[in-house]
């Protein structure tokens, strides 16, 4: 049996939580900011009600074998502080979080396994968790990645190994670029049916390509149109987590999501105005 504290209880942390309850196998915690009343998530398998304590401040926290980070990413700074907390010197670390900066974001402090994860999942109305597919996640094929993969063994989701994490975590940059669109129309993931929004969301991606082929992944000329046909393809009324912030008045993770593409598109001298002129209307 595991410790493990999920920090970050947001839509994907709880889906997370959720898997792993599923097991019988582990204890969790549920680390959060505010009090949970109750978690209850909706899977494709039924429904998950979670029993976990759940701890608000970091102060209370006591080391565990595994911390699962699912903060956002503008948050890194409260998520170490509970690291500071629930890890000694046998806690394993996986950051579960968008963006391709992963371990440049809790460096030098701490060594994380950086973890991608393709989960269509959304906080409805009533505060319980609609997962709408099994939980997909991605990690590095190290002693680590293999520790992770072990950790969600018996449930629902699915951990596969890769020898290549850096195209990994682009192509999912590449999709996440994307839904910028719903953000800045406030509309879900059907808006993309729209021939012209559609044309940029392609040269969105295009620009994402760029900068990640510069950065060593290996991307190949039909990503985009891939991406698109996959949203199109999807249920209309998804929302993707950008948006919903926005719908919310909540923080984004666009810096996280778009912005890494512009400040990345500079350092190697590729022009991205597409997603450079998505960033600015978001800040603004």
């Amino acid at each position: 049996m595991a410790r493990v504290a999920v920090v970050g209880v947001g839509a994907i942390g709880s889906v997370l939580a959720g898997q792993l309850e599923t097991t019988g196998a582990h204890k969790l915690v549920l680390c959060t900011r505010r009090p949970l009343s109750q978690l209850t998530i909706k899977t494709p398998d039924g429904v998950i009600r979670m029993e976990a304590p759940n701890l608000t401040d970091p102060a209370e926290a006591t080391p565990v074998d595994w911390v699962l980070v699912a903060t956002k990413v503008y948050d890194c700074a409260g998520a170490k502080l509970w690291l500071n907390q629930l890890c000694d010197a046998k806690t394993q670390i996986a950051v579960v979080q968008n963006g391709v900066e992963h371990r440049e974001n809790f460096a030098p402090e701490w060594a994380v396994l950086p973890v991608v994860v393709d989960v269509p999942t959304e906080r409805r109305a009533d505060g319980s968790i609609l997962q709408r597919s099994q939980a997909v996640m991605r990690v590095e094929n190290t002693s680590i990645g293999k520790d992770f993969a072990d950790l969600f063994a018996g449930s629902p989701a699915r951990v596969e190994l890769t020898d290549d994490f850096l195209t990994t975590v682009w192509n999912k940059l590449c999709i996440n670029a994307a839904g910028v669109i719903s953000a800045l129309t406030r509309k879900p993931a059907g808006v993309l049916d729209d021939r012209s929004l559609g044309e940029l969301a392609l040269g969105i991606i295009a620009e994402c390509v760029a900068v990640g082929r510069a950065e060593g992944a290996k991307l190949d000329d039909a990503i985009g149109e891939r991406i698109l046909a996959s949203i199109r393809s999807g249920p209309p009324e998804a929302i993707n987590s950008l948006a919903a912030d926005r719908l919310a008045g909540r923080p984004m993770e666009v810096d996280a999501r778009n912005g890494v593409i512009v400040r990345l598109g500079e350092k190697h001298g590729i022009p991205t105005p597409l997603n450079r002129m998505a960033v600015a209307l978001l800040r603004a």
